[in-house]
């Protein structure tokens, strides 16, 4: 009798054990079926002026993202922390300060490795161990690691242009350490526009026609797709759109990451976007690429995606111009500092707006960004805000919205902004360090923003109020000798 009465006690414990764990996996499906969906539209050297509702006076309509702003929030005080490409990305990607990184300054050369330590968190991990199905499109420049037939580097390795790019590349071998060894489920783009190669997800099945840099050298390329810069757009484009649809009868979340390699010189707008705008070449680019981003926006709206899906819209660093027109030719316009003549201009557009510098500086035209995000239900439409917010907190931000724990170490140099965002009470970032393309770095505390001297490159010590002097032309370090000395001695610690 009793081993009776053991056994049914056993046979009980086992169903409710097995009820219980019913009840919990389906509590799992469902709030995972309750995350928010997440587009990042990251734009490639646009600056903060380009934009008309951050910039009345833009010679350039940008409705579709105007649209976006009267839909969520506009941050008006957002940064990346380098005025470069690969570094902003990777703040972007893994929540933290890129110096941190082997690459110290600069942007990634060809074929280099991933700037991305493998025990890092990614981004786009964080949301795949939440169920989320990841897709990149566009550009990574965050390192990747080709095969080649004799074992060596690849031709071109660590430069920006090679006379025989790509010679040993091994075309038959995927690549490793990139995008999809850091979180991409699928991915379509290239590493860096200056290789050529278009991965999809880790093979080369494509090729970039450039017109600075070739692959006639490498082997084995009949079998690539070809495309021209000025149509690569609306390919990753309709790739999105594609995406979209699938993702609109899945039940799982999804994170669509749309990098376009826009306007990033040099300037290839496409035949039926050219002189649409007073902005010149350069400005039709911008045009253009509001008009790509609406069709994604559409799409959401289209396949009933809007509700539940986050937008964030930002760009990787200021504008290399200072100005634009429509009487300039910027067809040679190089990726370096010198800006083309802008004299006697009838009219003028100005990427940065009243920003100083552009980018490569340390300057606010260099590093701040706008910064967008819709959510509609949980953000307010039409909001403006002037809170600090760097591309690394958008890590700690989102994965406070999906509840994911996230260690101190994690969140060391990335703060969750959510509050920021939707309006309610949370942490607030009083400060930031931004740093020029090289060894130049800047430090905002509330609103001072503090350049130490350096001689290397020329920079003087100076100190702005930018409540006051957005365009940084008022040097206070002689006047405000307290305020200068306590930000001086806080960002040595800060460095330490």
């Amino acid at each position: 009798m009793r081993k009776f009465w053991t056994l049914k006690v056993a046979f009980y414990k086992f169903w409710i054990l097995a009820f219980l764990v019913f009840l919990t996996n389906f509590g799992c499906a469902q709030s995972k079926n309750d995350l928010p969906n997440i587009v990042i539209i990251l734009a490639d050297d646009l600056g903060y002026g380009d934009l008309q509702c951050y910039n009345p006076e833009s010679l350039i309509p940008t409705s579709n993202l105007d649209k976006l702003a009267s839909e969520g929030i506009r941050l008006t005080d957002a940064y990346c922390p380098v005025a470069v490409c690969s570094p902003s990305r990777y703040a972007l990607m893994t929540g933290q300060y890129p110096w941190k990184s082997w690459r110290k300054t600069g942007v990634m050369r060809n074929y280099e490795p991933s700037m991305i330590d493998s025990s890092l968190l990614t981004l786009p991990e964080m949301l795949q161990k939440s169920g989320y199905h990841t897709y990149g499109l566009g550009k990574w420049h965050l390192g990747t690691t080709f095969p080649t037939f004799d074992g060596g580097k690849p031709v071109g390795y660590g430069q920006f242009k090679a006379e025989k790019n790509g010679a040993n590349i091994d075309l038959s071998k995927p690549v490793t350490d990139g995008p999809l060894d850091h979180g991409f489920d699928d991915w379509y783009g290239f590493s860096c526009a200056s290789e050529c190669w278009i991965l999809e997800n880790n093979m080369v099945t494509g090729a970039i026609k450039h017109d600075f840099y070739n692959i006639n050298s490498a082997r084995n390329t009949r079998h690539l797709e070809r495309y021209s810069l000025d149509e690569y757009t609306s390919v990753l484009t309709k790739k999105a759109i594609n995406f979209l649809q699938e993702k609109s009868h899945s039940k799982k979340p999804f994170f669509l990451y749309f990098s376009p390699y826009v306007p990033h010189i040099p300037i290839s707008v496409s035949e039926e976007f050219k002189g649409k705008t007073k902005a010149g070449s350069y400005g039709d680019y911008v045009h253009e690429l509001d008009y790509y981003i609406g069709q994604i926006l559409d799409a959401l709206d289209s396949l009933g995606l809007e509700e539940n899906t986050i937008v964030l819209f930002a760009s990787d660093n200021g504008s290399q111009f200072e100005v634009t027109s429509d009487q300039m030719d910027l067809s040679s316009a190089a990726n370096n500092p010198e800006n083309p003549g802008i004299k006697d201009l009838e009219y003028k557009h100005l990427p940065n707006g009243v920003l100083r510098g552009t980018k490569w500086t340390v300057f606010e035209g260099g590093v701040r960004t706008p910064l967008i995000v819709r959510w509609p239900g949980k953000i307010e439409a039409g909001e403006v805000s002037n809170s600090i917010f760097g591309l690394m907190d958008v890590f700690a931000t989102i994965g406070s919205i999906i509840d994911f724990p996230l260690s101190i170490e994690e969140m060391k140099d990335s703060k969750n902004l959510s509050g920021v965002l939707t309006g309610e009470e949370g942490h607030q970032r009083n400060d930031i360090i931004v740093r020029a393309s090289g060894a130049v770095y800047g430090y905002r505390l509330n609103n001072w923003k503090y350049i130490p001297e350096n001689e290397e490159y020329n920079i003087q010590e100076a100190l702005f109020n930018l409540e006051n002097d957005p365009g940084e032309q008022r040097n206070l370090i002689d006047k405000e000798h307290v305020v200068a000395n306590s930000m001086r001695q806080k960002l040595e610690e800060i460095r330490k």
